[in-house]
């Protein structure tokens, strides 16, 4: 599909030829107002548009209609062919048709005589004690009880209880008295999430919620069945009793745990975050969001939380003023001597991150900058500065929901980013939307979206993308993984290009995309101007006021290495985790080693521990900012608590730059945002595009084979640090393999994964479609990191042994036996 560029807004609109057809409308009555409507509209909707507040449970608008509750009767006094209707009908399954005349409990007396006989039938075994309920304060059952229902019960018997509460998972519990049949988290976890691991079960009085003793409530979605429950029932273990909504102060924000760019709603009493649910935005999250958002929000929370400067004195890290903290950074800097590395990690908002970008050419004279604290390649450099900086909005979630082909590419959006999941689920199930995924195998994710399977052992995909048919309505969406591949991405510009079809980069982290528009790569300036042009220099030095090198930069590989061979003196560090690199070991080494250590943190870690000077940063509630989602839409960071002795990582650079001599840097987050604008996105020529051989096949001996691994959402990242209720819902470590791999072991043996002298022994799972020749690994699943472990990445060679039951500690060889890797070469 082609497109034409808005300028002003810098987003890719539809051309007009390609606008949708006109709706055809419905020409109706509710209370005696008309309303025309496109058709198949629902009574309920329509009543909404006209402001006609109608009551209802278990209606949702993005949940198919269920009429579980009928708590939402209407009186339909002539169907539209002149005829009432016998009984009153629920708004929520009634589509409006043409003539149609309704009448709510506003105009009725049997609508309204429906409604409170349904309310005085809800309350029936309901328990009446709304001041100890979770959902006292915000409860649809009490508003409308209070508003519909009468103020005495005719009901004398004995209210029905149960045991409480259940555990639905690790994180949901289940208060089954409270609950009123709705359905709304049964169909939530079936028809949006996929994980059908909650029913309904029994019949009449004693039906109820239950789960499948087999198949326990794993979701990665499962707060939101908490969120949309109408009544008490389903409460979270993090935050059940803790607060009442009416002692809450909320504030809307965007989630910084992936870069679906999600709106979050925060709820905080007394200076502390107590809940964070989902916004509504129907341009992108709609009402949803993953648990790693909704709960992941406790780390730099606790103990390790640093408040204060640290300047090492000795062997020690001591307490010191900002003052002397700041002269202590820059004394270090300059007396390095040699060159110096940024390292800015991928969770700043693009404020932040553009202040790292500046404060690298600016203040300490080098492009040597890198955010990608992951594996990463010179190729994908190329990639992120052709085909991502500066291009403005470019593929929507809309645009994925009208798509016919979506091919996912080294991305696995369940657990890389579950919002695009779940848009590609609803289009799936509503508007057949054709998913094809190239993979070793398929994912539980990829089972739910009915994904084609395009079979690829790392390091094969792009043969594999080569022989998928591309045309204009095809969407690529390819995930930062791709970088791990030589030749991927170079493929992907080349068969996008040739077919038409459009294509996205999605990568983990929140502030990744923000950090390629902020230039925080080594040949990168803001806006996406390549630092080889003269002309993209002469820009930045116009907005800056100072001379931008022209050698191009380490990125941070290249960092550690020359920190190590004694070339680079100085790193600053920011919100980077030497455990994401696919060399843990050398990142630490190139820490130990670095003639001075300047690191911007909130929270101690292995980067502070070998810290000489250490400035404590906000937490993300504490600042404002934007994030700039995958889409390349900016989305809002809002201060939600206000911040203590610490600065925001612009305001301490600021201060930095000043004390370095450098032209002044802004100091507040506004005035950041309006530099960053300044520069705009870049219009002249692109740096050359990428031109990388694809990689060649691997030979695979006996006992042998390629490790394929990623993330899995919820895992060992030190973002859920404290989580424990949030982690018991995580997937299980295992080693996955195909059938004639494990030849005849049984699921749940366990197998040892050995590279060179280091090995990690977890539990096999048999997948039916594995690659030949490929196993699968989670790459940081909890007490499990492959990085640390194998020290392997996707495409290296592992041995396996099967681990013989009877085989004791320090049994050495006899008790393993070599996995079957026929016919695997």
């Amino acid at each position: 599909m082609t497109v034409e560029k808005d300028e002003k807004k810098g987003q890719t609109q539809p051309p007009a030829d390609q606008a949708r057809p006109p709706e055809e409308l419905v020409t109706f009555s509710i209370d005696d107002i008309e309303t025309s409507v496109p058709k198949g509209t629902l009574v309920i909707r329509a009543a909404e548009e006209l402001g006609i507040d109608i009551p209802r449970f278990c209606d949702h608008p993005l949940l198919d209609p269920a009429g579980a509750c009928r708590q939402c009767m209407v009186d339909v006094v002539d169907d539209g062919r002149g005829r009432q209707m016998p009984k009153p009908q629920t708004s929520c399954t009634l589509t409006a048709m043409p003539g149609m005349k309704v009448r709510t409990q506003y105009t009725s007396p049997v609508a309204e005589k429906a409604q409170r006989g349904m309310i005085e039938f809800l309350l029936i075994n309901h328990p009446l004690d709304c001041p100890i309920c979770d959902k006292g304060g915000e409860c649809p059952l009490q508003n409308q009880a209070m508003s519909t229902g009468d103020g005495e019960s005719r009901y004398e018997g004995e209210k029905r209880t149960y045991p409480k509460p259940i555990n639905i998972s690790s994180q949901v519990l289940l208060d089954r008295e409270r609950c009123i049949l709705c359905a709304r988290c049964t169909r939530f976890s079936e028809q949006i999430a996929g994980d059908p691991f909650i029913a309904l079960a029994e019949r009449g009085a004693l039906q109820q919620v239950a789960i499948y003793e087999k198949e326990p409530f794993e979701s990665y979605f499962s707060g939101n069945t908490i969120q949309i429950c109408p009544v008490g029932a389903l409460t979270s273990s993090a935050y059940r009793f803790r607060s009442r909504p009416f002692d809450l102060v909320s504030t809307h924000t965007t989630c910084e745990n992936c870069a679906s760019g999600c709106d979050l709603r925060v709820d905080h009493r007394r200076g502390t975050v107590m809940r964070r649910m989902a916004g509504n935005d129907p341009e992108v999250n709609e009402e949803w969001n993953c648990d790693r958002g909704r709960f992941g929000f406790v780390s730099g929370r606790g103990d390790d939380r640093i408040t204060t400067p640290l300047v090492r004195r000795g062997d020690e890290l001591l307490p010191a003023s900002w003052p002397e903290a700041i002269d202590a950074a820059v004394a270090g800097l300059q007396k390095a001597g040699k060159d110096v590395g940024v390292l800015t990690g991928g969770r700043l908002t693009v404020e932040d991150a553009y202040a790292y970008s500046r404060f690298a050419r600016v203040g300490l004279g080098t492009n040597n900058i890198d955010f990608r604290a992951r594996a990463h390649s010179a190729e994908e450099t190329d990639f992120l500065a052709n085909a991502v900086a500066g291009t403005g909005l470019g593929v929507t979630y809309a645009e994925l929901e009208r798509a016919k082909h979506v091919v996912l590419v080294g991305f696995e959006p369940e657990d890389e980013s579950p919002i695009v999941f779940l848009r590609l689920r609803k289009a799936m199930r509503k508007k057949g939307l054709k998913v094809t995924t190239i993979a070793p195998f398929l994912s539980r994710g990829s089972q739910k979206l009915n994904a084609t399977l395009v079979s690829a052992v790392p390091g094969g995909e792009p043969q594999a993308l080569a022989s998928v048919d591309l045309d204009g309505d095809t969407v690529v969406l390819v995930g930062e993984r791709a970088a791990e591949i030589p030749g991927l991405l170079t493929m992907v510009l080349d068969t996008t290009g040739r077919s038409g079809a459009r294509m996205a980069w999605i990568p983990r982290r929140a502030g990744e995309r923000g950090a390629v528009e902020a230039g925080c790569l080594p040949h990168l300036l803001p806006g996406g101007r390549p630092l080889s042009d003269p002309a993209a220099r002469v820009d930045a030095q116009a907005v800056w006021g100072a001379d931008v090198p022209a050698r191009v930069g380490l990125d941070a590989t290249g960092m550690f290495n020359a920190v190590l061979a004694g070339e680079l003196g100085a790193l600053v560090v920011a919100g980077v985790e030497p455990e994401d690199f696919p060399k843990p070991r050398i990142a630490l080494e190139a820490l130990e080693e670095a003639g001075f250590v300047l690191s911007l943190e909130a929270r101690e870690s292995s980067v502070t521990a070998r810290a000489d000077v250490v400035l404590p940063i906000s937490l993300l509630e504490e600042r404002s900012g934007t994030f700039i989602d995958w889409e390349g839409r900016e989305r809002p960071v809002h201060n939600v608590i206000p911040k203590k002795h610490v600065m925001t990582d612009g305001r301490a650079l600021a201060a930095l730059t000043d004390a370095l001599g450098a032209p002044a840097a802004p100091r507040t987050v506004s005035a950041a945002k309006a530099e960053f604008d300044e520069f705009g996105p870049w219009s002249g020529n692109r740096a050359a595009e990428p031109r990388v051989a694809g990689s060649t096949a691997i030979e695979v001996g006996p006992g042998e084979a390629v490790l394929s691994t990623w993330r899995d959402l919820l895992d060992d990242s030190r973002c859920l640090d404290g989580e424990d209720a949030l982690l018991g819902t995580a997937q299980r470590p295992v080693v996955a393999m195909g059938p004639t791999m494990a030849a005849d072991a049984p699921e749940g043996a366990l197998v040892e994964v050995s590279r060179g002298q280091r090995s990690v022994t977890l539990p096999l799972k048999i997948v039916e479609n594995m690659a030949s020749g490929c196993v699968w690994l989670p790459a940081h699943a909890r007490g499990h990191n492959l990085s640390t472990e194998l020290e392997a990445t996707a495409g290296d060679l592992v041995r396996l042994d099967m681990i013989e039951p009877e085989a004791s500690e320090g049994d050495g060889p006899e008790g393993a036996a070599s996995v079957s890797t026929e016919g695997t070469k």
